[in-house]
């Protein structure tokens, strides 16, 4: 296949490597540059690149451009995944492996013919379309554009617009109430057997989950006390097919609608992989049984999608909207954040498109949209109404139960009465965040816009109320007074600029003088002496003078003054619902319920705030922790505020999500404290499950991992590193990688210090043939780090708390996990009160225990895993060492014994293909 004869260039900690425009065939060659030669290569001229944003970073030019082989097979291949590394291009490409960086200019090459070559082929299975965009990308002055242009034949017949390509959705009947039935356990462990296949390995473990996953769906006894069920897995005993087993069964019989909720965008992945056995393809009306449902914020927008490519993005973010475009006429689901569009796609532009794309910001205009019968948020949602599965995440499902919208709202979903908590631990922490309220400057604007739109002269499709209720305000006189009382009373949130103004001592209106009182009462409690600069500061909402009281009343004042009228409005919409003009329509009607639910849940946040503020001026509320704050990053200021959350947020999700169920299950392989099997490690589970709030004893069991870790694992504790030094650390780092040959995955507890660490060696390994990547300082996405990481069994990864959960990385690519130090909690004033209820140090002990095997956990993922889990600490306390599986061996040792332990225990196995990951093995870790 001919090579395109155009330079190419690659860049790594290793070195640089250029290859002059020769086709291999004619003899070009490739040979070793410095960077400042590289430099003047690229400006000089276009030359073949892989992943411009990180050669760039290699190179120290962030002004780096040139022909992006990412971008063209974003454009050839749209929602097709490819690992973006030389390695991973050449596999899904069907080319040999380059044998080292120096191999990879030619690669690059190759590479580019063979992506043009399919363009000119008339198999080609991503044509459509691909002209027509084409054609926009000339305009654009797309850097490939005239290299593609003499590849793509102009069609025979004028292609059809993607808003046109796109398949409407449908509306469908409510499914009835599930009948009421109880599981035979001879029937589940039959379903389990259909779902493992005759040929996998019996494992009685796997049965007896399959068994104690059944309780959940039985009939409920009494309202509002639902079966709960606690069921602790090891990792190994095959849990996702130990539930799904019951829940297809369930949902066969019953005719119900089993909900799985997930942490990790990693395992919602894996389920929708393994539901496939269950239940196969489209049912015969081409419904789909199994429905992944995720935020609002995750998927296209198609208004904003057509708004950006009709002049709303320039320059490079308009070339982004045609190649999301493109994807958007081949995507599964739409889904952007996690799904089949490329998660390195969006950093290729160096800026925030793809979240521009989605519907961040609530503007949605429901059924006042053009394309709202082909919007995919709306097909999930309705598809989910009619799926037997549904897999989703715990905020999602918790935001939908508090607002009581599963059910009751919009969105037309069934509430879900069985719901199984996979990465069960996870559970507070998502309830924590899903009932905390904070009024914050980003949060106070964001109302300001949905209220009252765009504002002198600015850009985009956002529109106000007065806008998106036109019609409502003409006919009804009462709704558009509220209309218009309400736009008044949003005058005083936040505008644009607030925090230059609050810099600059010059706040506007009550609410802006409210948040310059927390930041000037923050900077004057601060009591690190400068230690924490570029980092968030907070102080107790507590002991606060009588001037700062008055300006949360004011505060409190002007909120109440615009909840009043969006209730007015709110109430003024139902009546139209429920004595319907003639002029409303199905649509019309559609778009009134649908701002109904956006005024819901607007009128629930004030209240909050209202609540927030109301409590500063007496007693404290022993049910909640408030706190003031300024959010900085790397010494910049980006949010000032004043936070609420629960001591106990298992209080508000036991009453909105389990009460109403009939059966919840909350599973993980970390759920209880410790690994023993006496009652005391379940006392903090059964606590943080939120079943003792409404008055159920929840049913409780554990399965013991099958692996054998005595002999596939070993805890080292390295004594000898002193804390806090950086160089020593980094000297550290660098030895152990050495002796494992990467397959590392490293857990800080400070980005600083994982950038410091990484600047001292990164380019060390890579001379020594061991790449290293990093969290926060390589410009990838969390997913695609892991995907590359997972792609190479030499490279190692730099990570933080993101990468300690969640992370699926079987096999000799992760062959040691390393934490810098004990990961303590972080000494915030929600923590501090937390630990004083909880039990003081037996508090904080629970934590570092939950973390430390939820990291153990990434080491071994199958039985023919083996590998080190290393901690660096001079004094790891005894206490914690239950965290770990109980036969495995634990040793401290100083640094040399660890390198020699690690050295001897080394081998390179034989590659084989189960290192390339598919599609469905990606792996991103949710934010």
């Amino acid at each position: 296949m001919p090579a395109l004869a155009l330079p190419s260039l690659h860049a790594s900690h290793g070195g640089c490597w250029l290859r002059e425009a020769s086709l291999l065939d004619r003899g070009g060659a490739t040979r070793g540059i410095g960077k400042g030669e590289a430099i003047m290569a690229a400006a000089d001229t276009p030359l073949l690149i892989l992943n411009a944003p990180l050669v760039a970073t290699r190179l120290g030019y962030p002004d780096l451009s040139g022909l992006d082989l990412l971008e063209l097979f974003a454009f050839v291949h749209p929602a097709r995944f490819v690992v973006p590394t030389a390695k991973g291009l050449a596999h899904a490409l069907g080319l040999d492996e380059p044998a080292g960086d120096d191999a990879v200019p030619a690669l690059l090459q190759q590479a580019a013919g063979v992506l043009l070559e399919t363009c000119a082929s008339p198999d080609w299975a991503e044509r459509e379309g691909a002209w027509s965009t084409l054609q926009s990308l000339v305009r654009l002055r797309w850097p490939w554009a005239s290299v593609v242009s003499g590849h793509i034949a102009m069609p025979d017949r004028a292609e059809r617009w993607l808003f046109s390509r796109l398949p409407e959705w449908d509306e469908a009947p409510e499914r009835p109430q599930p009948a009421q039935v109880t599981l035979d356990e001879a029937e589940v462990i039959d379903r389990l057997a259909l779902l493992t296949g005759s040929a996998a390995e019996q494992r009685p473990t796997q049965r007896a989950y399959a068994i104690e996953a059944a309780q959940a769906f039985a009939p409920r006894r009494r309202e509002g006390l639902p079966h709960v069920l606690l069921a602790q897995a090891g990792t190994g005993i095959g849990k996702t097919l130990g539930y799904l087993a019951p829940a297809s069964l369930w949902a066969q019989q019953s005719g119900g609608t089993v909900w799985v909720s997930t942490y990790t965008k990693a395992l919602q992945r894996q389920l929708r992989r393994e539901s496939r056995r269950a239940w196969g393809g489209p049912r015969a009306d081409g419904s789909q049984p199994v429905v992944v449902r995720k935020g609002r914020e995750n998927y296209l927008c198609l208004l904003n999608l057509e708004d950006a490519l009709q002049g709303g993005f320039n320059g490079r973010a308009a070339i982004l909207a045609q190649l999301v475009a493109r994807w958007a006429g081949y995507t599964q689901d739409g889904d952007m954040i996690g799904g089949d569009l490329p998660g390195w796609l969006g950093t290729l532009f160096r800026q925030r498109g793809i979240t521009s794309l989605t519907d961040r910001r609530g503007e949605c205009v429901y059924a006042g949209c053009p394309h709202y019968r082909k919007c995919f948020i709306e097909r999930a949602t309705r598809a989910s109404a009619q799926a037997d599965l549904v897999i989703a995440n715990h905020a999602l499902v918790m935001v939908n139960a508090a607002r009581a919208g599963v059910g009751g709202g919009r969105d037309g979903a069934q509430r879900p009465t069985r719901i199984v908590f996979d990465e069960g631990h996870h559970v507070f922490e998502a309830a924590d965040s899903t009932f905390a309220a904070a009024l914050t400057g980003a949060e106070a604007i964001e109302l300001r816009r949905w209220v009252i739109g765009p504002e002198r002269g600015s850009k985009g499709r956002r529109r106000g109320l007065s806008a998106r209720l036109a019609d409502i305000a003409s006919y009804d006189e009462a709704g558009g007074k509220a209309i218009a009382a309400a736009r008044d009373a949003a005058e005083a949130l936040p505008g644009d600029g607030w925090l230059q103004r609050l810099g600059e001592g010059a706040p506007s209106g009550p609410i802006e003088a409210l948040l310059a009182a927390v930041r000037a009462t923050v900077y004057a409690r601060d009591e690190s002496g400068g230690q924490e600069a570029g980092y968030g500061l907070e102080t107790e909402a507590a002991q606060l003078d009588g001037p700062f009281i008055e300006l949360a009343q004011a505060a409190e004042a002007a909120l109440a003054d615009l909840r009043q009228p969006l209730i007015r409005l709110g109430l003024r919409l139902e009546a139209l619902l429920e004595e319907p003009p003639d002029w409303l329509d199905g649509p019309g009607r559609a778009r009134i319920e649908g701002a109904r639910h956006s005024l819901a849940w607007r009128i629930d946040l004030l209240v909050a705030w209202e609540a927030l503020l109301n409590r500063l001026g007496g007693p404290a509320d022993p049910e909640f922790v408030d706190w003031l704050a300024v959010e900085r990053s790397e010494a910049r200021e980006f949010d000032i505020g004043l936070h609420r959350r629960w001591l106990d947020p298992m209080k508000p999700f036991a009453r909105t999500v389990l009460e109403p169920a009939h059966g919840v299950m909350i599973t993980s392989a970390t759920l209880k404290d410790g690994k023993g099997e006496t009652d005391a490690g379940w006392n903090a589970a059964v606590e943080r499950s939120g079943a003792g709030q409404i008055g159920v004893t929840p049913r409780l069991s554990a399965f013991a991992s099958p692996f054998d870790y005595a002999r596939q694992a070993e805890v080292l504790i390295v004594t000898d590193v002193p804390k806090g030094d950086i160089p020593a650390l980094a000297a550290a780092y660098a030895r152990l990688i050495e002796a494992a040959r990467g397959g590392a995955l490293w857990l800080f507890t400070a980005i600083r210090r994982l950038r410091a660490v990484h600047g001292r060696i990164a380019d060390r390994l890579a001379r020594a043939g061991l790449p290293l990547f990093a969290q926060h300082v390589d410009p990838i996405d969390t997913g695609t780090l892991v995907d590359i990481f997972r792609d190479d069994p030499r490279a190692s990864l730099l990570g933080t708390d993101a990468l300690r959960d969640g992370v699926d990385v079987p096999g000799h690519s992760l062959r040691l996990v390393v934490m810098e130090q004990v990961p303590w909690p972080k000494p915030s004033i929600l923590h501090r009160a937390r630990r004083l209820a909880g039990g003081g140090s037996a508090h904080d002990d629970r934590i570092i225990r939950a973390r430390l095997a939820q990291a153990f956990g990434r080491l071994i993922r199958s039985r023919d895993d083996h590998g080190h889990f290393v901690v660096l600490s001079a004094a790891f306390p005894s206490r914690l060492l239950s965290a770990f599986p109980p036969e495995t061996p634990v040793r401290r040792v100083t640094l040399d014994e660890a390198l020699q332990r690690l050295a001897a225990s080394v081998c390179e196995p034989t590659p084989s293909p189960e290192t390339t990951p598919s599609p469905e093995n990606r792996v991103q870790p949710e934010s």
